[in-house]
């Protein structure tokens, strides 16, 4: 059965962030709030986990991107290759509503192997940073699915309908719909493969 625990971004509760790092070390799934839509969330190095949250997508080809949240843009720098001109964009637009996807670094876990790219989020949330910071590691970020507004916006009702699938859900208040705009940055130029909540700056 899911725990919920209630929190705002203005006045974070320390002791529930250590609740939550407890959870995701011990490979458990949380839904936590985003700068854009709920999200589920696990430990990114732990393989297990991923493999929970890919189950509960129905994200079975690799050919599905996998998104981590970092902490800042040097921890970036671990599990993603970029260069100078796509650090500069970076630090134009983070933190904010964007996925940016880069070649992948062989540091990351098992699940991703087959996936030659990972997408980069460092979200404008101070829960979701704290609780990335409290870690010491990146998570695993993926927004809840669902088509209906309400279930997706209302942590209550998100976590009544995952009740039995992920541990902790964070009632941080009503959430948004808009995603993040995703930038592959793949290629000779950075390319807007869905325009989100963020504007490029």
């Amino acid at each position: 059965m899911a725990r919920i625990l209630e929190m705002m971004e203005a006045n974070i509760n320390e002791r529930h962030i250590a609740e939550v790092v407890d959870c995701l070390t011990d490979g458990g799934i949380i839904v936590y709030p985003t700068d854009t839509v709920y999200a589920l969330g696990c430990d990114a190095m732990n393989n297990q986990a991923i493999e929970r949250i890919c189950t509960l997508k129905e994200m079975k080809s690799v050919k599905t991107n996998l998104s981590i949240i970092c902490a800042d843009i040097s921890e970036v720098s671990q599990y993603a290759k970029f260069d100078n001109a796509q650090f500069r964009l970076m630090k134009s637009n983070l933190p904010g509503p964007f996925t940016f996807i880069f070649p992948a670094m062989s540091k990351l876990p098992k699940a991703f192997k087959g996936r030659r790219t990972v997408g980069i989020r460092i979200p404008d949330h101070e829960i979701a940073l704290s609780i990335v910071r409290a870690l010491g590691r990146p998570i695993l970020t993926t927004s809840v699915p669902g088509d209906d507004e309400d279930y997706r916006c209302e942590p209550g009702l998100i976590a009544e309908a995952f009740d039995n699938s992920v541990d902790i859900v964070i009632d941080a208040g009503r959430g948004a719909m808009i995603p993040s705009t995703v930038v592959d940055c793949t290629g000779s130029e950075p390319e807007v493969t869905r325009q989100g909540k963020g504007e490029l700056r």
